[in-house]
């Protein structure tokens, strides 16, 4: 058994999309998350930038004991995971394969995607989606304008839904049965994205196929704790207080610390 804690990272708030699932699913272990916000956002920059900041972050968490790393970002998943994975002393795993695993498992023969534009326009989910199932029909499509909603604390806001209902409507002419959260601040405006699609839509959170995998990984080779400590501590590259106001928010205030760090 081991009490290392798990670390993960995102370009800003939407890993705790995925942290609050493995704190659920995992409430003996203890996490540490970095949110990248002092180089928000993610989306629009290129793959070698994305691989160094990533890297930075990756190398921070293996210095604070991590056992494991989770990348809590489809984006920072796309450009690095096979360079983390290679670089780092310890298991690392992204989003993108669980949430196109997810898909296939609900079999699904139209399926939506969407995510920031870097992460659909090097199309790492309708390629992974294909490696699965050959004749599954896909649609991808960027709504970068969401990201920012969930970093500026406005979800829930009819400006939410307006800034949803505009970049879906994508999919109007693009009917789909289910549709990938494809960056992890989506799932933080989930009931706005499905007011906007049909109720027979089935919205797919990537978060809960990777926590899944990640127990998986750690039962296999013996990693998980045997002593419930649970400790959370937060790191953001930007402004404290807005780590601190996504976390109050989305997990409910359970973290131990909250800090900045220059990265």
């Amino acid at each position: 058994m081991d009490e290392r804690p798990i670390g993960l990272m995102d370009s800003g708030l939407g890993g705790l999309s995925v942290m609050r699932v493995l704190h659920k699913q995992l409430p003996d272990e203890s996490l540490i998350f970095v949110g990248d916000q002092g180089h928000f956002p993610y989306g629009t920059k290129s793959q070698e930038e994305l691989q160094q900041l990533v890297l930075k972050i990756g190398r921070f968490l293996v210095d604070q004991g991590i056992k494991m790393m989770i990348i809590a970002c489809n984006t920072a998943t796309g450009a690095a995971l096979p360079l983390l994975q290679r670089e780092l002393p310890v298991p690392v795993i992204g989003v993108i394969e669980p949430g196109a695993t997810a898909a296939v498992n609900h079999h699904l023969k139209t399926v939506g995607v969407i995510g920031t534009a870097s992460t659909i326009e090097k199309g790492a989910y309708p390629r992974t989606l294909h490696q699965f199932d050959a004749n599954m029909t896909v649609y991808s499509h960027a709504a970068q304008p969401m990201v920012s909603i969930v970093e500026h604390g406005l979800t829930g806001t009819p400006t939410a839904q307006q800034t949803v209902d505009t970049e879906l409507a994508y999919f109007d002419q693009h009917p789909v049965d289910g549709l990938i959260l494809g960056c992890t601040h989506f799932p933080f405006l989930a009931a706005e994205i499905q007011r906007k699609m049909d109720d027979g839509v089935l919205l797919i959170d990537p978060a809960y196929e990777t926590i899944k995998q990640a127990q998986e990984l750690l039962t296999k080779h013996g990693l998980l704790t045997d002593k419930p400590s649970g400790m959370i501590r937060l790191y953001t590259t930007g402004e404290r207080a807005d780590l601190v106001a996504g976390a109050e928010k989305w997990l409910a205030g359970q973290f131990t610390s909250c800090d900045h760090v220059d990265l």
